[in-house]
């Protein structure tokens, strides 16, 4: 996506008072991950991974209330029960991928989140696709043209989203350990194909066919039955449904791509079922990325826990 694209996507979802202060900044959009705006609270960015606040005449912004108000009409098109499927899980997904999340006054409905009311803040996070960032993995991950069982190890921020969505990017193009192969995609949060209006904003290759806003669960066993994906892709696998949902996969002969938030393969090997699945010897490679630098790996297993290779 093009920079001045991205500017103009973001820019226009945001309060006009918020807009020109950004626009004053001159940020380069590329570089632009975060824009948190909170009642009462001061303006920042987050900007090459640093906070940078926001203001004028030396004096830091403090977000009001009306600009949180306009933001989100902005950000929902003026129709927030359009968005209530998304907004109760807690972002927005807008043109180009980017994502709005917010909070404030949970309203329930028998015991389910059904929306979220009075919105008190909101963290937009502006889409980033890094293309190639899966380059170095492959070579780890792919056996006689196939793509070996995978599960992703990180936690939260390390990566792991991006790295998956560049990873299925590849597998389904083609690449010079896979030949291009069938992906289905069950985006539950709407984070690694960021579909605004069920259409993809980020690249997952020309044969990846996507669920958006699904439940993993549900979605797996759709996907098998509908589009007949050599792949499963999901990320942030852990509920026992999850699972069932993985292991009928197997039973049918799909590939497994999946993610976790671990610090370690030994500390995920603690979780509720991931042991019985480690064990069991679901996954042929485990993917542990650092947390010094998010995308780097830490360390790369195989199935029964041999590493390797290290941090790169």
């Amino acid at each position: 996506m093009k920079n001045d694209q991205k500017k103009q996507q973001v820019l226009k979802i945001l309060a006009k008072n918020i807009r020109l202060l950004i626009e004053k900044e001159k940020l380069e959009f590329h570089k632009l991950q975060e824009i948190h705006l909170r009642i009462g609270k001061e303006l920042y960015v987050v900007y090459e991974n640093k906070e940078k606040f926001l203001g004028e005449y030396g004096e830091r912004h403090i977000t009001t209330k009306d600009e949180v108000r306009e933001t989100m009409e902005y950000i929902s098109q003026y129709s927030i029960y359009a968005y209530e499927q998304q907004i109760r899980q807690g972002f927005i997904t807008v043109e180009g991928g980017h994502r709005a999340g917010i909070s404030g006054q949970v309203v329930q409905n028998g015991g389910q989140i059904k929306t979220i009311s009075h919105v008190s803040s909101i963290n937009i996070r502006v889409a980033h696709q890094i293309k190639g960032c899966a380059d170095k993995v492959f070579p780890y991950v792919a056996e006689n043209g196939q793509l070996l069982h995978t599960l992703v190890i990180s936690p939260p921020g390390c990566g792991k989203t991006t790295l998956i969505r560049d990873m299925i990017r590849q597998i389904s193009d083609g690449n010079k350990y896979i030949k291009g192969i069938t992906v289905g995609v069950v985006d539950e949060r709407s984070e690694l194909a960021a579909c605004y209006q069920g259409n993809p904003q980020n690249d997952l290759g020309m044969r990846t066919d996507v669920l958006d806003c699904c439940p993993k669960a549900e979605g797996i066993l759709l996907l098998i039955r509908s589009m007949s994906p050599k792949v499963i892709a999901v990320d942030e696998v852990g509920t026992e449904e999850d699972f069932k949902s993985l292991r009928y996969a197997l039973t049918c002969g799909c590939r497994l791509l999946a993610s976790v938030h671990g610090k370690d393969l030994e500390e995920v090997s603690k979780k509720p079922f991931f042991g019985q699945m480690i064990q069991g010897q679901w996954f042929e490679r485990y993917i542990v990325l650092s947390t010094k630098k998010p995308g780097d790996v830490s360390e790369i297993y195989d199935k029964r826990g041999n590493g390797l290779c290290k941090s790169f």
